[in-house]
């Protein structure tokens, strides 16, 4: 995922600029939160940013994991009794990445353990960039103190394309794929398919 190939329209703006802000090092705010249905590209802007500052800055620390991967890593650290080998890489990172954060909803020590993650990586300038379905409020069972670190930052919505970002992705899909769609077939497709 690169945010070059990322196709921007009404729906997705807001949160494309947010990430490049983030990605080139010009934004103010953190952390960055994006939000919206499933397949409407997230995952995308977060991998996006997370390659662009690799590629432009390699020296820069940086993790792009699952709200389920950080569980699994912070449960596996607790069974073996060794947090510190868990928490001394995430707390060292320039920019942690993670996405479908709300994974983290109903469990407890999880969500304590990335909040002081979260207070750690910002005591030293770092950037967290999340992504989830929900809004921060709407995840069911989240800590309060947790949804207000998140609201401190920029909160953006990807929203569901409109006719002609559709039209611009099935375009670029084909051209990518080597396909040729009639311009017929690309409207149909782009007015049929939500």
């Amino acid at each position: 995922f690169d945010l070059d190939r990322f196709v921007v329209g009404v729906g997705n703006e807001m949160a494309f600029r947010a990430a490049r802000a983030v990605a080139e090092g010009n934004s103010t705010f953190n952390p960055l939160f994006v939000h919206g249905g499933c397949g409407l590209g997230k995952t995308h802007l977060l991998q996006g940013i997370c390659r662009r500052i690799r590629l432009s800055r390699p020296e820069k620390k940086i993790r792009y994991v699952t709200g389920e991967q950080f569980t699994n890593e912070f449960i596996a650290a607790v069974r073996s009794n060794d947090l510190d080998s868990f928490r001394r890489p995430y707390r060292e990172l320039d920019l942690l990445a993670i996405d479908d954060v709300h994974f983290l909803s109903n469990k407890t020590a999880t969500q304590n353990e990335f909040l002081a993650t979260f207070d750690a990586i910002g005591l030293i300038g770092s950037r967290i960039v999340l992504a989830s379905d929900e809004h921060p409020r709407q995840i069911r069972q989240f800590h309060q103190r947790l949804v207000s670190r998140l609201l401190s930052g920029m909160v953006v919505e990807v929203q569901m394309p409109d006719v002609e970002t559709r039209r611009q992705i099935i375009v670029r899909w084909a051209r990518e794929k080597g396909v040729t769609f009639h311009a017929a077939a690309v409207e149909a497709l782009a007015e049929r398919c939500i």
